[in-house]
């Protein structure tokens, strides 16, 4: 047991992978229990983090951060992610671990999609600006609901570039029927395949605009994609903003 009087989270992760090696138990409850089993799982990494710095932020202020980067590194970039390879790991849900005013430039690409709305994505985007020196931004890419849309109401073209950039190696296409299938997998991307996080908003441009300047920051531009930063593979179909604090 853990010092709440809780379950530890070890004995948690057993519990659920025992019902999901159950043939009796359920496909919604399956589901469900894959989802916590990864929350638990984020929750040891974050855990171990917090221990070592229990005030919530590092000692060190690195100019350049990336943020939810997975494998994509940047150079002289300091990398924050919940799941390894990163510099550190850390649920951003919960804050970010840098000191007031210690960073200049903040990069994020296909990250704020994955994180809920408005809770943990307006405490994000609010952190961003606190750790921030004045002057500093923060570049956030993320797939552009806009272009998902430009098409639709529409017939579904089985050659559709869409599904061919992003879906081709997805066994999901059987199901992607019609127009409207093809725009709930880009703002869902919910199936039962748990190699993949689902995206828990759809952001455009105005929306970008709307959430950075809501939290304060002077100004929320369009950013040029530049391929020494951002994956280019995340160029199509992706909508980028600079906000500067």
């Amino acid at each position: 047991m853990s010092p709440s009087g809780m379950p530890s989270t070890d004995l948690l992760g057993e519990q659920i992978h025992a019902i999901l090696a159950d043939s009796a138990t359920t496909h919604g409850l399956a589901r469900t229990l894959r989802a916590a089993a990864k929350e638990i799982e984020l929750h040891r990494y974050h855990y171990a983090s917090r221990r070592a710095w229990p005030n919530g932020w590092i000692n060190d202020k690195p100019a350049k951060v990336q943020i939810g980067g997975g494998a994509h590194r940047i150079d002289g970039f300091f990398n924050i992610d919940l799941v390894p390879p990163a510099d550190l790991l850390w649920d951003i849900r919960e804050g970010i671990p840098l000191q007031d005013g210690s960073t200049a430039e903040i990069f994020s690409e296909h990250f704020l999609e994955h994180i809920d709305y408005p809770r943990s994505a307006k405490h994000y985007v609010r952190e961003a600006r606190r750790v921030l020196v004045p002057g500093g931004r923060i570049i956030t890419g993320v797939p552009d609901a806009a272009f998902a849309l430009t098409q639709y109401p529409g017939p579904l073209d089985a050659t559709d570039e869409t599904i061919g950039r992003w879906y081709s190696k997805r066994d999901c296409l059987r199901d992607v029927n019609t127009r409207l299938d093809l725009v709930n997998l880009v703002f869902r991307d919910q199936d039962d395949d748990p190699t993949y996080t689902p995206h828990l908003w759809a952001y455009d441009h105005e929306k970008l605009v709307q959430l950075f300047t809501e939290a304060g920051f002077t100004t929320v531009e369009p950013w040029t994609f530049d391929p020494t930063m951002a994956n280019p593979k995340r160029r199509w179909g992706s909508v980028y903003v600079v906000a500067t604090r």
